[in-house]
């Protein structure tokens, strides 16, 4: 991946895109997220690194992930996100950092999306919930 493609947006170095999708999937974590999967599309995407994927029981719980994830990594990584889709209507809100991608489903649109399964070559991570904040903020690399 060439330096620029792999900067993010308000990023002022390039970052990792594995160790970017663990501080996505503990920031995730942090708010409750469910069936959180990491799913690593190098050598199978040329547009993007890593999906992240999970859901929230509802509308209102997907925004809470979004906006977890958001202000995480624009207060401690100063990144935002490229584009994100979906925030109004809650049902799948897809957040684009460049080289990961996150989406964050309700369960009725997962199921009916099958991301994981349209990429099932894909080698996956389950990231299962991270006990207490201290874990998942050596995570993210927060001391």
């Amino acid at each position: 991946m060439s330096d620029a493609r792999a900067r993010t947006a308000g990023s002022a170095a390039p970052q990792d895109p594995g160790r970017l999708a663990q501080w996505i999937a503990a920031y995730a974590s942090d708010k409750k997220a469910i069936e959180l999967v990491e799913l690593d599309l190098r050598g199978v995407l040329g547009y993007t690194d890593y999906f992240v994927i999970c859901s929230g029981n509802t509308d209102r719980q997907t925004k809470a992930i979004h906006d977890g994830i958001h202000e995480g990594l624009k207060k401690e990584h100063q990144l935002l996100p490229r584009k994100v889709e979906g925030l109004s209507e809650a049902r799948w809100i897809l957040m684009d950092y460049l080289d990961v991608i996150v989406h964050v489903f309700t369960p009725e649109a997962r199921e009916y999306y099958r991301l994981e399964q349209l990429w099932g070559e894909a080698p996956r991570r389950a990231v299962g919930s991270r006990p207490g904040n201290a874990n998942a903020a050596q995570t993210r690399g927060v001391t």
